[in-house]
């Protein structure tokens, strides 16, 4: 498993930071998925293929937010 930090931006307040949290836990083999709104970050844990990551990227972006 890779520990990995994005950056969210867009989030403005907890309903963002439940659907972010949620959005990253639903992508399959993801762990200890935290999203800090003051960081404006969510971090996790994965298996470190890049494919897996950009599937992680896609669900934050479909929920509005922009991950890099």
């Amino acid at each position: 498993m890779q520990k990995t930090t994005l950056k969210v931006a867009g989030m403005s307040c907890q309903h963002c930071v439940a659907a972010v949290t949620k959005a990253v836990s639903l992508v399959p083999g993801v762990k200890n998925v935290t999203v800090s709104l003051k960081d404006g970050t969510a971090s996790f844990e994965y298996g470190g293929i890049p494919a897996d990551l950009e599937k992680i990227k896609a669900a934050i972006t479909d929920q509005g937010y922009d991950a890099a």
